[in-house]
C-alpha cells in the first residue's frame, strides 16, 4: 500500500530503491542475507525497465523484505567494531596474519605461525585475528531468526574445534 501511494504521488523509483538496500542491511541484515540481493536486483531491473514495467520488481522486493526474518545484528557489530577502532587506533596487526612480500618483513615474523583455515582438520585453526589488546571480545552476535540461527551454530561449531585443538596442542606439548 504504502509503495504504491508513494509511486502514484510522485517518489522517485530510485530514492525508493535505496530505502530498499537500506532496509534490507540494516533491519534484515544476515537474518536473510539473499535480502540484500533482491533489493540491488529490484534497483537494476527498474533501472533497466524503468516505469511502469519496473515497479514490479520494487514491489516483489518490498514484499520480501516484509516477509523476511529481521536482524540488526551485523548493524550493531559495525557499530561495535567501529567504535572499538576508534578507541584503539594504535594496536597493531598481530605478527602471524601480517603479510610479508620482503625478506626484511619475514626476518622480522611477519606471517610466522600463520595457520591456513582450509588446510587445519576440520577447516578451522587455532589461533587468533585480534590485537592482544581485544582478545576474546565478540563484535557479532547473531540473533535466532533466519540465517543467524545457522551462523550462530557454526560459530559455536568453530569454539568448540577451537577448544579441541588448544587441548591437542596442550597434549601434545
Amino acid at each position: 500500500y504504502w509503495l504504491a501511494r508513494m509511486i502514484d504521488g510522485g517518489e522517485d523509483p530510485l530514492y525508493i530503491a535505496r530505502r530498499l538496500v537500506r532496509m534490507a542491511s540494516e533491519d534484515i541484515g544476515m537474518a536473510d542475507p539473499a535480502a540484500l540481493q533482491v533489493t540491488l536486483a529490484a534497483r537494476d531491473a527498474y533501472h533497466f525497465l524503468g516505469s511502469p514495467e519496473g515497479e514490479l520488481a520494487l514491489a516483489e522486493a518490498t514484499i520480501y523484505l516484509a516477509t523476511a526474518p529481521k536482524s540488526n545484528r551485523a548493524n550493531e557489530a559495525w557499530s561495535t567494531a567501529l567504535r572499538r577502532a576508534r578507541e584503539t587506533p594504535g594496536e597493531g596487526v598481530p605478527l602471524h596474519i601480517r603479510n610479508a612480500p620482503t625478506g626484511l618483513m619475514k626476518e622480522l615474523g611477519y606471517g610466522e605461525g600463520y595457520k591456513y583455515d582450509p588446510a587445519e582438520q576440520d577447516g578451522v585453526a587455532k589461533q587468533t585475528y585480534l590485537p592482544d589488546r581485544l582478545a576474546g571480545e565478540e563484535f557479532y552476535v547473531p540473533s535466532r531468526f533466519g540465517f543467524e540461527k545457522t551462523v550462530a551454530e557454526r560459530l559455536k561449531w568453530w569454539a568448540e574445534r577451537r577448544v579441541e585443538s588448544s587441548a591437542e596442542q596442550d597434549e601434545d606439548g
